[in-house]
């Protein structure tokens, strides 16, 4: 991404609808500073000022990154190199993604895991009273061992799901393209 160019465009557009850069920052919610820094190509836009910007010029996303107006022909291929562009440059890898949406679908599922052990726990401990003076002490740690296998399994494909879900998360305009 070439952010001279894409701050250039952005003043393109800006003066195109007539619009100051206080008046721009305005309808944004950034001041005229910012808008500045994007026109000079110090800073780029965050995803959510794209978008916003896209919906003010009536443009899309893909051209405002690529820094001018593209044909019909040279769209999906803006959007390809776009595409790699952001992923080189994203700042987290999938490892670093995989490992947080599991660390948040633990915060998420904190109770649901402490009640299920509790449960198990609870379990345990009814059956051992039930079978208090009889020999089948054995049998109550195998099924109790079965039980938290169990559990561990079920738990552990719905975080795996979860994280899949967000992880491997494909962007809007991808599952558009295959519609």
């Amino acid at each position: 991404m070439d952010q001279m160019k894409i701050g250039k465009f952005i003043a393109v557009l800006r003066k195109e609808k007539g619009l100051t850069q206080e008046q721009l920052g305005e309808k944004l919610g950034v001041t005229n500073k910012t808008i500045s820094r994007w026109e000079n190509g110090n800073y780029m836009p965050d995803v959510e000022m794209l978008s916003l910007l896209s919906k003010e010029f009536g443009v899309s996303i893909n051209e405002l990154i690529s820094g001018e107006r593209l044909l019909a022909e040279d769209f999906k291929k803006a959007a390809d190199d776009n595409l790699v562009t952001a992923l080189n440059n994203s700042t987290f890898t999938l490892k670093e993604k995989i490992a947080f949406f599991k660390k948040k679908w633990l915060r998420e599922h904190v109770a649901t895991i402490v009640l299920c052990v509790a449960a198990w726990i609870g379990l345990i401990i009814w059956t051992a009273l039930k079978l208090r003076g009889s020999d089948s002490y054995s049998l109550l740690g195998a099924v109790g061992s079965l039980v938290a296998v169990f559990f561990y399994v079920v738990m552990h494909n719905r975080m795996m799901a979860y994280v899949e879900k967000h992880a491997y998360r494909k962007s809007d305009n991808e599952v558009e393209d295959k519609k």
